[in-house]
């Protein structure tokens, strides 16, 4: 059971991008040493950190040799090694830490596959369709139907993804609400939550 937060503390915490992140490295500046289609090495003061990325990110970025760029990160670490996963957007990294936390089966290189191709993705669970899930590297139709059961039945994330769509709500909005839900937060807690704030504070996320 997820203790109550203070409404103005979680949202805050989600418009930061802070909600979620459980890792040391929580995000990365620096400028791309390296590129591959799913690998970066990012060169952070003389540091090169190797970094798995999803094709979502690497097609949003453009990650060329020698340029700057700020990838939102998770650390996931095993008994025998570490590994850093990069983002675009506290959006993909949401995503990401719903799909290994709350769905069993699935590790963060099956993750990476399935943001390959997120705008999909995000209609898939929308819409219920387990076949469009199950297209991505790793993921079986027993697995697609688990990730329709949590994030979509249990979650509730594909009204928040819906909405978007529809414009019933603002981008920033929903990357909100989405923040939350990765939190642990229902979905209609999150919504009523954001509402709240919005009512007191209307000139937040407008775009």
């Amino acid at each position: 059971m997820t203790e109550a937060v203070p409404e103005d503390a979680f949202l805050a915490c989600a418009r930061a991008g802070l909600c979620h992140v459980k890792g040391m490295i929580a995000f990365l500046r620096g400028t791309v040493a390296e590129s591959y289609p799913q690998r970066l090495i990012l060169d952070v003061h003389g540091v090169g950190y190797e970094v798995i990325v999803p094709l979502s990110t690497f097609d949003r970025l453009n990650p060329l040799p020698g340029r700057e760029l700020t990838l939102k990160t998770y650390l996931h670490v095993r008994e025998n090694m570490q590994v850093l996963y990069g983002f675009a957007t506290d959006a993909e990294r949401d995503i990401f830490l719903l799909l290994i936390e709350r769905v069993s089966g699935i590790g963060p290189a099956t993750a990476i596959a399935i943001l390959g191709s997120l705008e999909q993705f995000k209609q898939a669970v929308v819409g219920g369709d387990v076949s469009g899930i199950a297209r991505a590297k790793g993921v079986g139709k027993k697995t697609a139907e688990r990730i329709v059961l949590e994030l979509k039945d249990k979650v509730g994330l594909a009204a928040t993804w819906e909405a978007q769509a529809q414009g019933a709500t603002s981008q920033a909005a929903g990357d909100a609400e989405l923040a939350l839900i990765a939190l642990g937060f229902k979905q209609v807690e999150s919504r009523k939550a954001i509402a709240a704030h919005l009512k007191d504070h209307p000139e937040t996320w407008t775009s």
